[in-house]
């Protein structure tokens, strides 16, 4: 959290999320000593967190290491459950998928990730399995550079100074001036297409879901294997039918 707190701000619970967040795909379980440091808390605070979570179901201990319990999934679907757009953007990503038998999802940003909500899989095409609530890198997906670049300035400026550019591929974009100027094009263009920056072999193309306001609520996108589809074509065939898709859910959210 960023700014200043509000006297109604509750420590702790955003400790207790802290130590939540410590979990990733990397660090799926841990010592008491690794989520203190992960989460910047104290050994003791630490412990009483963990063994809260424990007792109430939301991680396990096996006498060493703890880790989360896929009872922590009941946050995040709860999140899901209250926002209406996964309901309303599924039927309009299983015609596009149908369509262009192609893969399609929608995300939402989140920090520096896109966050996934919704997705209808034609094939697996990447080597991690995504989901709905999967997460990845805003700064290099096609769904993550559209909502960065229709952020207002100064927040798109603040999550880029935070953001990390890791050299996925040997194309991923690491510089933060050029990543700049892509924003600023994507914004004119109103699309974003990503080649093999993600993973070697695929690319992607993205629209932003925009309602009559002007404000932008998600990111759309087809993914294809670079060796069946050539960037020519994901622009001149992928993105009207993009387009018409996400012109259908700013009629429904309008």
């Amino acid at each position: 959290m960023t700014g200043r707190k509000s006297a109604e701000f509750v420590e702790s619970l955003d400790r207790g999320f802290r130590v939540i967040r410590a979990f990733d795909a990397t660090h799926a379980s841990m010592t008491l000593s690794e989520v203190a440091e992960r989460a910047d808390l104290t050994r003791a605070a630490a412990r009483r967190f963990l063994h809260t979570l424990t007792e109430l179901g939301y991680a396990s201990f096996d006498g060493k290491r703890f880790a989360l319990t896929a009872r922590v999934l009941e946050l995040g679907f709860a999140y899901l459950r209250s926002l209406r757009l996964p309901d309303i953007v599924t039927p309009y990503l299983r015609t596009v998928s149908e369509t262009l038998e192609e893969s399609c999802s929608a995300s939402v940003l989140e920090g520096e990730d896109i966050v996934y909500i919704a997705r209808v899989a034609t094939r697996r095409i990447m080597s991690v399995d995504l989901g709905v609530g999967a997460r990845l890198p805003a700064a290099s997906t096609s769904m993550g550079r559209v909502l960065l670049a229709f952020l207002p300035p100064p927040e798109r400026e603040e999550r880029l100074a935070r953001a990390e550019l890791t050299p996925l591929t040997r194309h991923t974009v690491t510089s933060k001036a050029k990543l700049r100027a892509i924003l600023d094009e994507v914004r004119e263009r109103g699309y974003c297409v990503v080649d093999q920056e993600l993973e070697e072999g695929l690319r992607s193309i993205a629209v932003p879901l925009i309602d009559h306001h002007g404000r932008v609520h998600a990111a759309i996108n087809v993914s294809a294997q670079a060796n069946r589809v050539g960037l020519d074509a994901m622009k001149r065939k992928f993105l009207p039918v993009l387009k018409k898709a996400a012109d259908g859910v700013r009629a429904v959210l309008s």
